[in-house]
């Protein structure tokens, strides 16, 4: 008897065990012939700020800072170790900023008179040092003017924290008059912490400027151009846009302080150097070191947008510094100059060499244009004063360039007073595209997966142009950009996707930062002086900016787009160039989840490929040391029929590829 009720109680847990299993499955719909909708080619992009050392000290690949003395405070990341200040008539030597009425926008530099031939040494410690390779070639140039031809021999190392030479080469200053002089230095070493020690022989007066050091090999092999390793993260994300130069960085903390691309623009060594607006602007995160060089400018940002085969979206100040800080305003009868510089840089993208603008571009090296189409009107500005700015900067953008199209802003947050306002003033325009901002938590991206289905399709679209998970309670830096972070933005980007229609940018902010030089985070991208890698977060954008397609297809459950029903998001696509389909998967919750998607209206071959990025822990997170805990794996992927069957496992993104007959 015992018997007969162990076994109908087994046969009873069998049953509900084979209920609980199909019940947990979730049955899909998917119809290859319905194209809902076009995905735009520019729909993930890459946003760059120079904020957390991107440019100078990342990008751009110079390595000695304050290379034209130019700092508010002349001298600073140069070291004068041997130099007796206090004993003038004993000391070795003396550097002596200096400044000169010749060049306006580059006025300073650097005297130094040498007493004694006891090696008088003047030191740069680069970006948080120097990082060099061993056996690779660094490119060193200066401007001298040599007194009297006086200083017989310029000696210049890398030394390391101990002061060992890691690699040396001379210059002789051959002239009384400012000249050029370039050499190279092989390194005998790696050190992610070196320094350029520069000795004097010989005893009087020389003076120095422009004193630069680039990596022989750079992005393209470029002369004095950008980080390779870092330039092929980005390429490797295969941008549709990249939106330049900020972000707050192009408001200012005062008008003053605001980006002004022509400043940026004709030779680099007359390129006026300006204090960051990121400098002193956290307490926790002082960098009175961050100032920028503009060696990165507007003309190397079209370049690097035409190399990365992306389309180049410049943001310009509309004469209201940043909101958070001043707020100072131009007066509206003074506005005119802005909207030139607009205008004009229009003319410096697209204009034929004959004109002003476009005869730079060409005398810059790039007699083609650049093929601008979209320019942007302000970062985060909001309330009446934008309104009343945009419409001006509207008006004259479209009365010479009709098809230019002109992205607006939202202000800094993804609803609210100022939102609101913004948005229903901005659509009485007829505005085309308008910018939303949002850092939230987690929790708040994967509820807002569906943000986007009920606007109006008739209304403006979207750029979704700043946006970062924030995990709760998580220790600034590198931690933040864990995988819950990164799960939940893949959660979020199916409903940007599933919305193609209305959504037609999109890119993560901000794209980058050093590791030990950042104001904020999480970022996309992490490097030192030596290395890069991309966080979880880069893995997300990679994946579905790799795989968007070119159509959105409805993926439905019981005739409903999957937004979190039992934390489950998805996304369908084809490409009909590739003649693919793509099904984008999410699973938020901690258990494995058993999908099956009826594929419909054409055939597709039996075998195709899955990726898969996955963690079980939330708060695991790539670092320069470990930099591929987090990154998809590629397996084959076989059908069974008209079903695409695949276990989820916890916590992850799936896609799966499959080519259509």
């Amino acid at each position: 008897m015992k018997l007969n009720v162990i076994t109908k109680s087994t046969v009873c847990g069998l049953l509900l065990s084979s209920f609980l299993a199909t019940a947990q499955k979730t049955n899909l719909e998917v119809d290859l012939t319905k194209s809902i909708t076009k995905i735009q080619p520019t729909m993930y992009g890459v946003f760059f700020e120079d904020i957390n050392f991107a440019a100078d000290g990342g990008l751009y690949a110079e390595m000695v800072k304050n290379r034209t003395f130019g700092f508010d405070t002349p001298l600073m990341g140069w070291s004068q170790p041997n130099s007796n200040v206090h004993s003038l008539n004993k000391e070795s030597g003396m550097a002596t900023p200096m400044r000169t009425s010749e060049n306006p926008n580059n006025p300073d530099f650097c005297r130094i008179i040498i007493n004694n031939d006891k090696g008088y040494q003047i030191i740069n410690e680069g970006f948080r040092g120097m990082g060099i390779k061993k056996y690779a070639k660094y490119n060193l140039s200066l401007k001298a003017a040599n007194h009297n031809n006086a200083i017989k021999k310029i000696i210049i190392q890398f030394i390391d924290v101990d002061k060992k030479v890691l690699g040396e080469t001379t210059i002789v200053p051959s002239s009384a008059n400012w000249k050029d002089y370039s050499t190279q230095i092989v390194a005998t070493a790696t050190e992610a912490k070196a320094q350029l020690k520069i000795t004097f022989e010989g005893n009087g007066t020389i003076d120095l400027d422009m004193i630069s050091l680039f990596p022989q090999e750079t992005w393209n092999n470029r002369k004095n151009g950008l980080r390779k390793d870092i330039v092929q993260l980005l390429y490797d994300l295969k941008p549709g846009f990249v939106r330049f130069p900020g972000g707050c960085i192009v408001e200012g903390r005062t008008l003053e302080n605001r980006y002004q691309w022509k400043k940026t623009v004709g030779a680099v060594e007359d390129r006026e150097t300006m204090i960051n607006r990121w400098n002193v602007e956290f307490k926790h995160k002082q960098a009175p070191d961050y100032f920028q060089s503009f060696g990165l400018g507007f003309y190397e940002y079209f370049q690097l947008s035409e190399d990365l085969g992306a389309e180049p979206l410049p943001i310009l100040s509309c004469g209201i510094a940043c909101q958070y800080n001043t707020g100072e305003l131009v007066p509206m009868e003074e506005l005119d100059p802005y909207v030139q510089d607009a205008l004009d840089l229009i003319e410096f993208a697209n204009g034929a060499v004959t004109t002003k603008w476009g005869k730079l571009r060409s005398d810059m090296g790039h007699p083609t244009p650049f093929n601008l189409k979209f320019i942007g009107v302000g970062n985060e500005q909001w309330g009446p004063q934008y309104i009343e700015r945009y419409k001006v900067f509207a008006k004259a953008i479209k009365e010479k360039y009709p098809n230019m199209t002109i992205v607006s802003g939202s202000g800094p947050s993804p609803d609210g007073v100022f939102f609101d306002y913004g948005w229903d003033e901005l659509k009485k325009l007829n505005a085309e595209i308008i910018d939303e901002h949002y850092y939230k938590n987690p929790e708040w991206f994967k509820e807002n997966a569906a943000r986007y289905d009920n606007y109006d399709r008739k209304g403006p679209k979207i750029f979704t142009g700043e946006y970062a998970a924030h995990p709760k309670g998580v220790e600034d830096g590198l931690k933040e950009n864990n995988w819950l972070s990164a799960l939940s933005e893949s959660a979020f980007m199916t409903g940007l996707e599933r919305n193609a229609d209305v959504v037609h940018l999109t890119s993560y902010a901000p794209l980058m930062a050093h590791v030990d030089a950042f104001q904020w985070a999480p970022d996309m991208i992490w490097f030192d002086n030596l290395n890069s890698y991309g966080t979880a977060n880069y893995y997300v954008q990679k994946l579905f900016s790799n795989n968007k397609g070119t159509d959105v297809l409805a993926i439905t459950k019981d005739g409903k787009a999957l937004t979190g029903q039992n934390e489950l998001y998805a996304t369908a696509a084809k490409d009909v160039d590739k003649k693919e389909l793509i099904l984008k998967l999410v699973n938020t919750s901690g258990k494995a989840q058993d999908i099956e998607v009826n594929l419909s209206g054409k055939k597709v071959d039996s075998k195709g490929k899955m990726i898969l990025l996955t963690n079980q822990n939330l708060e695991e997170y790539n670092t320069l040391e470990e930099p591929t805990k987090i990154v998809p794996t590629e397996k084959e992927y076989k059908l069974s029929g008209k079903k695409a069957a695949v276990t989820l496992p916890a916590y992850s993104l799936v896609i799966l590829k499959l080519k259509m007959k």
